[in-house]
């Protein structure tokens, strides 16, 4: 009887290729790996970039390595906008290419208005080089901006601007003239001090808000708040609702912050924010769920104090704003605030700037919190 051999199992790419395109993406659960990439001509009105940084995006990126993105287990109908069909994965192992945070030199370019030696702001993944066509989402930075603070311009920066963008709106509907339409003069809680909780209350803070204050029980992330010049309420031993509801009193039975984000991706961070708010206010969400809420009771605060939940995510700004406010304009807000707090971000928010060879290691560390990093940053050059 022939004897049956369990099928080879590729070896994993721990070290960046030595030639040619690729990517850092994951193998399966726990297993950073990098990948070959297509490596093509730029097209007409095309161009190619060398990848100089590129940061990573934790809240996505760890899911992925740690097996938790709604992605892996279910397909996603794009027409009924439902996740359906359980362990039928929509993206399923490998996951080859991942990331959205990147700052690339243009090397070749056929486009009018693309120019080699540019220093463009993209969003193609942790790729070495990347070719565009003539229609990709691109910033070009300005000379007087650190080329590392450029991670933040294409899609982490636009974010923390639309969740604004959603709190003005629910003050100003579609007449959205400023940013801080939704903040300007009011008190402010951001629930979680990640990089989006911290960039999302500086936005706040730079566009008028009377008071922003950031709830963490992190220590690190907590110091990073107070450097930015935000007010940190350590969770650890006050509970941020407390916080909010006696400091922020506005006349009997009303306490409380006029305006919340949520920027944590666990249902008891919502709740928190919910209990905090001012009576008939909303809570601006951010953040990204992986898991149940059990411990979200709707019929509490959220129904007795006439709340609202905004859902802020990326794809999508407030109904009838898309044609005033598209992304290329929220990147113009965060080029904004970067040139206004660039160095206070610098030394608050890029915690780690590792070489792109020790990108698998320094994942994992993050992921097994070996290591405590607010924005972890590869650098393609050394």
């Amino acid at each position: 009887m022939a004897t049956r051999h369990p099928p080879a199992v590729p070896r994993l790419a721990t070290t960046p290729p030595v030639s040619g395109a690729w990517s850092l993406g994951v193998a399966a659960p726990g297993q950073p790996a990098f990948f070959p990439l297509a490596d093509a001509e730029p097209a007409d009105r095309g161009f190619r970039v060398d990848t100089v940084y590129s940061g990573l995006s934790a809240g996505t990126e760890l899911s992925y390595l740690k097996g938790s993105n709604p992605y892996l287990r279910a397909a996603f109908d794009p027409e009924y906008r439902v996740f359906d069909g359980e362990d039928e994965a929509a993206q399923p192992y490998p996951i080859t290419s991942m990331g959205y945070m990147e700052v690339g030199r243009v090397v070749d370019s056929r486009h009018p208005g693309v120019t080699p030696g540019d220093l463009l702001a993209m969003r193609y993944g942790h790729a070495n080089r990347h070719t565009a066509e003539g229609d990709a989402f691109r910033v070009l930075l300005p000379p007087s901006l650190p080329p590392v603070l450029g991670v933040y311009v294409a899609h982490m920066g636009p974010i923390c601007a639309n969740g604004l963008l959603h709190a003005a709106a629910e003050v100003r509907g579609v007449d959205v003239e400023r940013l801080g339409d939704g903040v300007a003069g009011q008190n402010v809680l951001v629930v979680g001090a990640g990089v989006v909780g911290l960039l999302t209350a500086l936005f706040a803070r730079h566009l008028g808000a009377a008071e922003v204050a950031v709830a963490d029980p992190t220590p690190e992330r907590l110091a990073a708040a107070e450097a930015l010049g935000i007010v940190p309420i350590d969770e650890a031993s006050t509970p941020a609702w407390r916080w909010c509801k006696d400091r922020w009193v506005h006349a009997a039975g009303d306490r409380g912050a006029d305006v919340a984000f949520q920027c944590r991706g666990r249902s008891g961070a919502l709740a928190e924010a919910l209990r905090a708010l001012r009576p008939q206010r909303a809570v601006v969400d951010l953040a990204f769920y992986q898991g149940g809420a059990d411990d979200l009771r709707l019929g509490e605060e959220f129904h007795h104090n006439g709340l609202s939940v905004r859902c802020a995510q990326i794809s999508r700004v407030p109904r009838g704003l898309g044609a005033t406010w598209p992304r290329e304009r929220l990147a113009a807000e965060t080029v904004g605030l970067l040139e206004a707090h660039g160095a206070a971000i610098r030394r608050a928010l890029v915690t780690d700037v590792v070489p792109i060879a020790d990108a698998p290691a320094a994942l994992l560390d993050v992921a097994e919190r070996r290591r405590h990093a607010l924005t972890l940053v590869f650098d393609f050059a050394s």
